[in-house]
């Protein structure tokens, strides 16, 4: 599997999703991305995020406000680099994502703050040749 990841991804998503890295701050794909779409794990495929939940947070990171689907991604107790944190993983391939903050807008105040080398974007266009054909009404 492992061997297989790391053919199919690119390094910095290999280095992302399988050794918890981080790629660098407003030098991503989707830092200042706004199309109308989901976004998926890179690994997995599984929905994680919509384009309706993202706004920019101004920390060089795509930021949503929630997950598409609470049950595909959870959160883990972080303490790497001297920090207190909450470590975000697709539930499916158990990806690293990124993390998650309570500093953000909206009811439940999160900045799910999230790697781009850990998604794929599917714009609204493409959801029932991908599969999510079943997102297309939350888009109208």
């Amino acid at each position: 599997m492992k061997e297989d990841l790391k053919n199919r991804l690119t390094e910095m998503q290999y280095h992302v999703t399988q050794e918890q890295g981080t790629e660098p701050p407003f030098r991503n794909e989707f830092d200042n991305h706004f199309e109308n779409g989901i976004y998926v794990d890179i690994v997995s495929g599984e929905p994680l995020f919509s384009s309706k939940d993202k706004y920019d947070a101004g920390c060089g990171w795509p930021s949503f406000t929630k997950p598409i689907e609470k049950e595909e991604v959870t959160e883990h107790f972080d303490t790497t680099h001297g920090m207190r944190r909450t470590e975000v993983r697709s539930k499916t391939a158990d990806s690293h994502l990124g993390h998650v903050f309570p500093d953000g807008p909206g009811e439940a105040g999160t900045r799910y703050c999230i790697n781009s080398a850990a998604l794929r974007f599917v714009p609204v266009e493409k959801f029932e040749e991908e599969g999510l054909g079943d997102y297309k009404a939350q888009f109208q």
